[in-house]
């Protein structure tokens, strides 16, 4: 494997960070790790300062939308090691979006050894509250300079890290929408590629027109299977049962969604991932057997959902302190800190690479 090349910044940043005051997603920590993809293979492995890019006008992204990313979080224990939560399910789903994007996947070994070393770089960026941590954002796009409907034959790939404080310092409000759609059978709604979040934008602007933080929504098909939420996946406990949306090609197979199914399952509760029918959700909340909504996500972790409305329903939901999305954050918080025992091994506590800087 080609050897990444560190070189450190002569600037440092972190001393005007506020780290009791972290906006989600706009303080990027000092450095980056960047890639080129050329003559069909990956090159120029460089972690390196947080720089500014330049494009050219006729760049084959801005135009044809071939751009993937990935969300993750580095966190640390307890003694200040810092932590990466399921590195390697990432790694694989990045390399899916890059397959149904018709853009090369990236060696699973160069994106583990990044990883750990710009997050060891970068440790002290690392926001010691719970709640809060270092968010890592891996993407790629293409970089070919030429206006054609066609794969790139060039591509950028680059990490990111930004300190952040909670995505969802409270709980959300949904709309069902009946009018919009976020992803059909056969479409790209699985990939996480840029075009479906932007695509999102105009139908959750009239949501939240309405009042409501996001949407929820429902199939292209019917509109009335739920699919997501504009920036997590959604569960529903009826009768004590858990329900979420199969993962059937329309929605994010999230790494969240997965983890927690599983810690679930292991605390004894039974989990449904299945279909499931608004009206179902409906009906269960009139009859008050619909006990909680939470959605689950890299950013949010577990975001509660105190408001549900779908055409003339309205429905408004008691949070209580012992509910199960209480309980499964504080495990997942819990397990990203080192105060709870992670018998799944998905911790992965950071290797201190960065000493392998030339």
């Amino acid at each position: 494997m080609q050897r990444i090349k560190i070189t450190r910044t002569s600037n440092s940043s972190i001393d005007s960070l506020d780290f009791n005051n972290i906006p989600f997603g706009s303080t990027f920590s000092d450095h980056m790790f960047e890639a080129d993809y050329k003559d069909g293979e990956w090159c120029n492995f460089e972690i390196k300062p947080l720089r500014r890019l330049s494009l050219h006008p006729g760049n084959a992204a801005l135009h044809y939308g071939q751009s993937i990313f990935e969300g993750m979080k580095a966190t640390k224990h307890v003694d200040g090691t810092p932590l990466l939560f399921r590195p390697e399910m990432h790694s694989e789903r990045i390399n899916a979006s890059a397959d149904r994007m018709c853009m090369p996947t990236f060696p699973e070994d160069v994106f583990l050894e990044a990883l750990h070393m710009l997050v060891d770089l970068e440790r002290d960026w690392i926001p010691p509250t719970e709640g809060s941590a270092l968010y890592i954002r891996p993407f790629m796009f293409a970089t070919d300079e030429a206006i054609g409907v066609r794969p790139s034959k060039s591509y950028k790939f680059i990490i990111c890290t930004l300190p952040v404080g909670p995505y969802y310092p409270k709980p959300v409000s949904l709309y069902a929408d009946t009018e919009y759609i976020r992803a059909a059978h056969g479409g790209v709604g699985e990939a996480k590629t840029a075009g479906n979040y932007a695509a999102s934008l105009y139908p959750a602007k009239k949501a939240m027109e309405k009042g409501f933080d996001q949407i929820m929504w429902l199939d292209a098909k019917e509109h009335k299977y739920v699919q997501e939420v504009g920036t997590m996946n959604i569960f529903f406990v009826i009768d004590g049962k858990l329900i979420t949306p199969s993962t059937t090609g329309t929605i994010l197979k999230g790494i969240t969604r997965n983890s927690i199914i599983h810690i679930l399952r292991d605390e004894g509760y039974q989990v449904e991932e299945r279909l499931i029918d608004i009206n179902e959700v409906i009906s269960a909340a009139k009859d008050g057997s619909l006990t909680e909504i939470f959605g689950t996500g890299t950013a949010a972790v577990v975001a509660k959902v105190d408001r549900l409305a779908y055409q003339s329903d309205d429905f408004s939901f008691e949070l209580q302190e012992d509910s199960i999305a209480n309980k499964i954050k504080a495990i997942i918080n819990g397990m990203r800190s080192g105060t709870i025992e992670d018998k799944y091994g998905w911790v992965v506590p950071v290797k201190s690479l960065a000493a392998k800087s030339v």
